[in-house]
């Protein structure tokens, strides 16, 4: 069934009803089978949307730019240096301008609050690339890789998001985990937990679908019996390089390595992560960690990351699928009938 959202914005999680977010799991799973057996028709002809990139990116903007192939939507994917806004034209202005040729606007910014206003001033659907406190279409994604790589119903399934667990990362699984009933544990120190607008947020949701929300700062505890460990860099996209010494040393403790998969006690827990990840010198970052404090990985040993219990990449395909079926919905296309 086709979720019922047209013209309606994706900032993050909260903007939709568990009833809405979870139809949009189903929906993406759907068009997913579609396209694996080519029988996926393409319904967009004459519309648009316009990619706006304050931060670089890999998975989401080719995820945006695959979904608005799939679709047969035109597209304009624009950087930081490929136009005006915040340099010569505000971020409403920008909304206006960009509503009055396109179907369609994803934004991959900094504050969630330009996100807003973007979303305000714009007279079409406006998606969350990224922003400071949420990254909705990567929880999306994640419920769906979830559900895939377990036999239990949606909400008996359990994971662990270890390390940084304030980021926007986590503030999303932590809502999006709670919508689909699942036993989430975020297990990191307690200066870094989730905000505790989010962690009422999802206590709220909670209440109604009988989801569990439980933060430590043992591992051990916090790993036991999950199904999915997730992880995720420790400094994010715009944060001083000078924190990274502090970071490390306060989150080396949550490195997911071999003998944290071990102490989850089930030989069929999966590894995550949305990518990119520091688990070997083969980038230019990564070797500049290894010379200053001389860890060849950081949230992810190797061995983790490249082992069979890695769905990484799997993971990080379902991008495509989970945006296509947001920009199908809240477009009003009507694919997969």
């Amino acid at each position: 069934m086709i979720p019922t959202l047209a013209g309606r914005d994706f900032l993050k999680e909260l903007d939709f009803t568990v009833e809405e977010y979870t139809a949009l799991i189903d929906y993406s799973a759907e068009l997913k089978k579609l396209h694996a057996a080519g029988d996926e028709p393409i319904r967009a002809t004459g519309k648009a949307i316009a990619l706006v990139f304050e931060k670089t990116s890999t998975r989401t903007r080719c995820a945006f730019e695959r979904a608005a192939y799939d679709l047969g939507l035109g597209h304009v994917y624009m950087d930081p240096a490929g136009s005006q806004l915040g340099h010569k034209e505000s971020i409403s202005d920008t909304g206006h301008v960009l509503s009055g040729m396109f179907n369609g606007i994803e934004y991959r910014g900094f504050s969630q609050a330009s996100m807003t206003e973007l979303a305000d001033a714009a007279d079409v659907p406006v998606w969350n690339g990224l922003s400071d406190e949420w990254h909705p279409t990567q929880s999306l994604c994640d419920m769906l890789t979830m559900q895939e790589h377990s036999a239990k119903p949606r909400n008996a399934i359990s994971f662990a998001y270890l390390g940084d667990t304030e980021d926007n990362v986590a503030n999303s699984l932590v809502v999006a985990g709670a919508m689909c009933g699942m036993d989430v544990r975020i297990v990191g120190p307690k200066s870094r937990w989730t905000p505790q607008r989010v962690i009422d947020a999802a206590d709220a949701i909670n209440a109604g679908t009988g989801g569990t929300l439980t933060h430590t700062e043992d591992v051990d505890d916090g790993v036991r019996g999950v199904d999915f460990v997730y992880t995720d860099v420790w400094l994010s996209m715009g944060e001083s390089k000078d924190l990274w010494d502090q970071r490390i040393e306060l989150l080396l403790p949550y490195q997911v390595n071999a003998a944290v998969m071990e102490a989850t006690g089930n030989p069929d827990a999966k590894f995550m992560h949305c990518l990119p990840a520091f688990h070997d010198r083969n980038t230019t970052v990564g070797e500049q960690i290894y010379e200053h404090t001389g860890l060849s990985a950081l949230e992810v040993t190797d061995e983790v990351f490249t082992s069979d219990a890695s769905i990484v990449f799997e993971q990080s395909s379902n991008r495509w699928h989970t945006i296509k079926a947001v920009v199908a919905a809240t477009l009003g296309l009507k694919v997969g009938l």
